[in-house]
């Protein structure tokens, strides 16, 4: 059968897996559930592969992730030695080239800043959740889309109950036909993000979202209508976003480490 072969990353606490067997994609969410339930602590899962002009990644869902990102290009730097700050890398979910730029850090974790794709869109949209209405900042972006909760919304009453908010990310994202969404709840600058991909059938409290921090980002720069500048405190520790809503560029620094390295027999799935 082979063997499965797989590191685990901590970016900011946003446990990632990341698989380098060759896996066709029709596999992915399987393994990717093997895997979490091989190790619970781990969020999402990815498949990266090295190839002469750079790493390549597919989240076992097919959406984009920012932390995913950081820490296959960290993987990249990692198993090829090469020097150079910036790693260009294919992400599923993204039309064109990701650049992230790395720094080695003492720990032997990498200081990361992502250039992240532009919006989509970013717009006010109606919705409804049982008894709740209203409207919120939605931000449509290449593989993952996100909602802004602020406390001002009648939405954020979901935060204080998680079942019906695991719900309502679910009933949102069908209605939107996105790949993949995020409930930012953002209150000052405290950010807790609730992110479901159907690909993959998760549903997940993260401790960090990087997709979400930048978009949190976006919508907050489109509102004022200048640039912005924040760092949001997240339950695994703190992502900075920087978000220009004239140049429509993001950019979002975090950290990343490799935590572990495994090698098991290939599942016949």
């Amino acid at each position: 059968m082979g063997k499965l072969r797989y590191s685990i990353f901590d970016p900011t606490g946003n446990i990632t897996a990341l698989v380098e067997s060759e896996t066709p994609a029709c596999e992915q969410p399987a393994v990717g559930a093997l895997l979490m339930r091989r190790h619970p602590e781990v969020e999402q899962v990815g498949f990266v592969r090295f190839s002469e002009d750079g790493p390549v990644l597919r989240m076992a869902g097919g959406e984009f992730c920012g932390n995913a990102s950081m820490s296959a290009a960290a993987l990249f730097r990692l198993r090829t030695g090469r020097g150079t700050p910036a790693v260009f890398l294919r992400v599923s979910g993204a039309a064109g080239p990701v650049e992230v730029r790395l720094r080695r850090e003492e720990d032997g974790g990498f200081s990361a800043g992502v250039r992240m794709p532009a919006a989509l869109s970013v717009r006010e949209l109606p919705y409804a959740f049982g008894t709740l209405r209203g409207t919120l900042p939605t931000v449509r972006m290449q593989g993952i889309s996100h909602l802004v909760i602020t406390p001002e919304s009648p939405f954020f009453s979901l935060l204080g109950n998680r079942g019906e908010a695991e719900r309502a990310v679910r009933a949102f994202c069908e209605t939107l036909l996105a790949q993949g969404l995020g409930l930012m709840f953002l209150d000052g600058d405290a950010l807790t993000p609730l992110v479901y991909i159907p690909g993959s059938g998760t549903v997940f409290w993260e401790k960090a979202c990087a997709s979400g921090s930048a978009a949190a980002g976006m919508a907050l720069a489109a509102k004022s209508g200048a640039p912005v500048s924040l760092a949001l405190r997240e339950p695994g520790g703190c992502l900075r976003v920087e978000s220009d809503p004239i140049g429509g560029q993001t950019l979002l620094w975090g950290r990343t480490r490799l935590t572990g390295e495994y090698q098991i027999e290939k599942p016949e799935l």
